[in-house]
């Protein structure tokens, strides 16, 4: 479904609210949609701009099953089938996120957020950015963009990852679009991060029709029903990004990053911006679900994998939790080292039988208590790539990371009677026939 539709759907639905009242981009419309819990809204007059603003359709996984046209408990295997069966999009000649093309832009009459005191500026959030490899082809992911001038950005690339490889391959500039007003579809699959070499427009295309147009200035192709697209190139040049508040709710520091240079913005003729706030529900779910089903498939490959949670307790990034049937008696260990490749920013995940409720933390708790033993299900590793999110980890300029991995296998021993292991249920009555 696209997004015009969608958001139409969802108005219908009376599941999004529209918000006529001046607001400001200066912290107010950030703090009303954390006010709302990020339901989708529309704020229809933004004070000192000509375009609205939106946000909240991926704010949660039924949010999200309804723009992928399924249904919550079918959601993972969704992606699953996505990731594993990419469909190459059509390109075509004329789309609506060129019907106004501008090649002097002038980024102050976007209406970007100031979302945060504290903040190191003006920021673009909900960025899906584009660029191509020589050595794989093209990537998509999000990057996060701070106004630095008229026409300039500076763009937080993760070392280690698809951007950031290419950028430091390659030599002199690297052309990259952002596209910004985007369906579900194209939303979750820039999150997903399929192998080096995987077209994620060809996931979002094999979640939901998601037709391509070549940029006016540059030699990239990206989603024909965007609501803006930034065209322009990252330089040699660093300068100021951050601090910038992240996944974990805390502040990421100032770094030196590349300047994105703006040298064409197209956009629809009655364009609507797209506004995500940091650190909440819908950044969590974007960073956090997208990683499931390549934990799923990981796991897969080794034992039979039945689920797989990217927890919110975890700041939706470091911690896991993997659900599978055990079969052999090293299943759990296995499952814990596949599910660190799926993710491998994840710090600590916990592996659980499919008799366990993998979406109540009391139940997750309950089987590390009653079914782990610290000396022999416990897996550490010291010393490992970790995520830059993590404020514990140890951080060095100009290097990844480092953080110690656990894995924790709460799964049932294999060469016990299992009988003691079930957990006995009362039997509910209808009380009324003891209150007449």
């Amino acid at each position: 479904m696209n997004l015009r539709d969608f958001l139409a759907k969802l108005e219908k639905e009376d599941k999004l609210i529209r918000i006529n009242k001046e607001v400001s981009t200066k912290y107010e419309i950030s703090n009303i949609m954390y006010t709302l819990d990020e339901k989708p809204v529309i704020f229809d007059n933004v004070k000192g701009f000509d375009f609205p603003i939106f946000g909240g359709i991926t704010s949660n996984r039924d949010i999200i099953a309804e723009g992928l046209g399924t249904t919550k408990d079918k959601l993972l295997l969704r992606l699953v089938d996505a990731l594993r069966n990419p469909k190459p999009p059509k390109i075509i000649d004329n789309a609506p996120c060129q019907e106004v093309i501008i090649k002097n832009p002038d980024l102050s009459k976007i209406p970007l957020l100031f979302h945060l005191k504290g903040d190191g500026g003006r920021y673009g959030s909900a960025t899906v950015a584009t660029i191509k490899d020589p050595d794989t082809g093209r990537n998509v992911s999000y990057h996060r963009l701070m106004e630095i001038d008229k026409n300039k950005f500076t763009a937080r690339l993760i070392k280690k990852r698809q951007t950031r490889t290419t950028y430091d391959k390659i030599d002199g500039e690297l052309e990259m679009a952002v596209c910004i007003g985007n369906s579900v579809a194209v939303m979750v699959a820039a999150s997903l991060s399929p192998p080096s070499g995987v077209d994620e427009f060809a996931i979002a295309n094999a979640l939901d029709e998601t037709k391509l147009v070549k940029c006016v200035t540059k030699d990239l192709e990206v989603p024909a029903e965007s609501e803006f697209v930034f065209e322009g190139r990252l330089t040699r040049d660093l300068d100021r990004e951050g601090p910038f508040v992240d996944l974990t709710e805390t502040r990421d520091f100032e770094r030196q990053e590349p300047v994105f240079i703006v040298d064409c913005i197209t956009h629809r003729k009655d364009a609507m911006y797209q506004a995500l706030i940091p650190g909440r529900m819908e950044h969590k779910i974007l960073m956090g679900m997208p990683k499931e089903p390549t934990i799923y498939n990981e796991v897969s490959k080794v034992v039979d994998c039945k689920n797989v949670l990217v927890t919110l307790g975890g700041g939706s990034w470091l911690h896991g939790i993997v659900q599978i049937k055990k079969k052999h008696p090293d299943d759990g260990k296995k499952a814990i080292e596949a599910a660190f490749n799926g993710h491998k920013s994840m710090k600590h995940v916990v592996i659980i039988d499919d008799d366990v409720d993998i979406y109540n933390p009391n139940s997750v708790e309950w089987v590390i208590a009653t079914r782990f033993q610290g000396d022999k299900d416990l897996i550490i590793n010291p010393d490992q790539p970790g995520s830059s999110l993590d404020p514990s980890g140890k951080h060095e300029e100009g290097k990844k990371t480092l953080t110690t991995k656990i894995g924790v296998d709460a799964t049932i021993p294999h060469d016990v009677d299992k009988k003691k292991y079930d957990v006995v249920k009362y039997k509910k009555v209808d009380i009324d026939d003891y209150l007449r």
